[in-house]
C-alpha cells in the first residue's frame, strides 16, 4: 500500500483538496471519505499517463 500526503479543507457542504505531490489539481467530494476516494482517482490519472504534461511538486536536497 502506498501513502500519498494530501492538503483539504471545508468549504461550505463540500470538501476540497489535492494531492502534495500535484499541487496544480485539486478535486472535491461531499464528505472526507469521497474526497479520499476523487483523490485516489486523480493519483492513478496522474501517473498513468492519462493527463499530458503533469507539473509536480518535489523536494531537491543540496549537498
Amino acid at each position: 500500500m502506498k501513502t500519498l500526503a494530501y492538503t483539504y479543507w471545508q468549504d461550505g457542504d463540500d470538501w476540497l483538496g489535492y494531492l502534495d505531490e500535484f499541487p496544480d489539481y485539486h478535486t472535491q467530494g461531499k464528505t472526507l471519505d469521497d474526497l479520499k476516494a476523487h483523490l485516489a482517482d486523480l493519483y492513478q490519472d496522474l501517473t498513468s499517463g492519462e493527463i499530458p504534461c503533469v507539473r509536480r511538486h518535489a523536494k531537491l536536497e543540496l549537498a
